[in-house]
């Protein structure tokens, strides 16, 4: 179904009067695998390499490029990125927390690095997820936990 776009075009919010403050924004997001990938993770013996750290750096690159992928999005003095993860029997939890001191916030940075990192760590495991269809792989539970204005 296509939908009407109005005469009035897009543009992106002005926020030149807006004052500069310090921005926080964490984000969480989850990717199920199966038992045996999970253990294939934690002793580093994936095809592609050390999965969690590749993909700690995909996740920070997205960060800085968000702007670059969503359309009207502003570039952004990222100041800090955290992306950590916490490994379950069989899912994977990523966290990603974006700083900067500018006139608008974050979340859109850190939902990007969440979603790119485990994209990544999808990547990266597909050899091992694919024989059964990716039947049990699944990326989930993107959402923002925190965001803070100071």
């Amino acid at each position: 179904m296509l939908t009407h776009v109005d005469d009035k075009g897009v543009k992106m919010v002005d926020i030149s009067e807006k004052s500069e403050v310090i921005r926080v924004a964490e984000a969480e997001g989850y990717i199920k695998l199966k038992r045996e990938t999970i253990e294939l993770i934690k002793e580093n013996k994936l095809e592609k390499g050390n999965v969690l750290t590749t993909a700690q750096i995909a996740g920070i690159m997205a960060v800085k490029k968000t702007h670059e992928l969503i359309p009207l999005c502003h570039p952004l003095p990222i100041t800090s990125v955290n992306i950590d993860f916490e490994v379950f029997e069989d899912k994977i939890k990523c966290i990603c927390k974006v700083k900067a001191k500018y006139k608008t916030g974050v979340e859109m940075e850190a939902l990007a690095g969440v979603s790119v990192a485990l994209l990544t760590i999808w990547d990266m495991v597909k050899s091992v997820e694919k024989k059964d269809g990716y039947k049990e792989t699944e990326i989930y539970g993107i959402k923002i936990i925190k965001k803070i204005k100071m």
